[in-house]
């Protein structure tokens, strides 16, 4: 299993005027990413805390790498479920 670095908390990604992830499917042969909305975790909350809780929707795999959007402000989100 790859052991993943500790990632920024939520709030302090919104700190730098960033409101979006992408979340990219941890199987490098899939590829699968999409951008999201990152208003629905609290401001303590850090990206790789939430990362264990996705499966890509194109292959099933459980696990993705999550990173904030710095094009956030200029891309359509998904809407969030």
């Amino acid at each position: 299993m790859t052991t993943r670095s500790t990632k920024i908390t939520f709030g302090e990604m919104r700190a730098s005027i960033v409101r979006g992830v992408v979340v990219f499917c941890a199987d490098y042969t899939c590829s699968h990413s999409m951008a999201m909305s990152a208003d629905r975790w609290p401001d303590d909350v850090r990206l790789s805390d939430v990362v264990a809780s996705f499966t890509c929707k194109v292959c099933g795999k459980c696990g993705v790498d999550m990173r904030p959007d710095f094009n956030s402000s200029t891309r359509k989100h998904a809407p969030v479920r």
